[in-house]
């Protein structure tokens, strides 16, 4: 192949990087390890699925991620105080009920 061919420039620097990735998340999960933030038998096996991860061989994963992403957002807005959608529309029809029976008592009023 040339290497002029941006193409093939494009897949060394896809091999490089993921080669670099690689080593760093080894090297990262030894100095867990050595920290005793993770456990030796557990290194290679987080190493092997978050590559497996990056290379998309993973599809229950990605379910499982936004699983995970709407129960930390949920969790993150109650912290916050921000309501959800459903307390919402709870609180409208909460409101939509107390101004119809407040207009039906001005109109039993008005009529007396």
């Amino acid at each position: 192949m040339d290497s002029s061919n941006p193409l093939h420039q494009l897949l060394l620097r896809g091999l490089g990087t993921t080669s670099l990735v690689n080593d760093r998340l080894r090297y990262v999960s030894q100095e867990w390890v050595r920290s005793g933030k993770l456990d030796p038998s557990h290194a290679s096996a987080l190493v092997e699925d978050v590559m497996r991860a990056l290379r998309g061989d993973t599809p229950g994963l990605e379910e499982q991620a936004g699983r995970q992403l709407e129960r930390n957002r949920d969790q993150l807005l109650q912290d916050l105080g921000i309501p959800m959608q459903r307390e919402l529309d709870e609180l409208r029809g909460r409101i939509d009920r107390l101004e119809q029976s407040l207009r039906q008592r001005n109109g039993e009023s008005a009529g007396e």
